[in-house]
């Protein structure tokens, strides 16, 4: 994937994505981490453990699906406005090959920011000492909230 750049309509947009993320409880107990943060583009990692594997041992595509919608949904409200808040509305994942490895690389990339919907493309790489392998990739669909006091930004 290779998103076109694009313009944060908040300067302050890397400050607002880390503050966000730092109050996702779902994050931290999977011990997913935020690595990169640009307009457009969030890179999320997550290290291999056995409290969230399968019956195989790979790690479960529910944590996979759970930790790329994160990376896709921060990537998007890295380019909304201050005051807005982000919600996932849709995504599809294909599950390409077993997440197997010691570590895990999320990444969400913008494809077409929008006032009210935004579309954002996701990948998920095992990152092991030879290199990555895709494991899974997602298509995601956002709805920036304004106004709504229950909603966080």
């Amino acid at each position: 994937m290779s998103a076109p750049r694009f313009e944060p309509k908040d300067p302050d947009y890397a400050a607002r994505v880390r503050a966000s993320f730092a109050r996702q409880a779902a994050m931290k107990t999977i011990g997913a981490t935020l690595a990169s943060v640009e307009p457009g583009i969030v890179v999320i990692e997550l290290p291999w453990a056995q409290e969230l594997t399968q019956q195989h041992g790979f790690l479960h595509a529910g944590m996979v699906a759970t930790a790329l919608d994160s990376a896709c949904g921060y990537a998007g409200f890295s380019l909304m406005p201050v005051g807005a808040a982000v919600l996932t509305i849709e995504y599809k994942i294909n599950l390409l090959a077993p997440a197997r490895g010691p570590r895990f690389r999320m990444v969400g990339e913008v494809v077409k920011p929008g006032r009210t919907i935004t579309v954002v493309e996701g990948r998920a790489y095992s990152v092991e000492p030879g290199g990555e392998k895709l494991i899974a990739t997602m298509g995601c669909t956002l709805m920036a909230v304004v106004g709504r006091d229950e909603i966080q930004h």
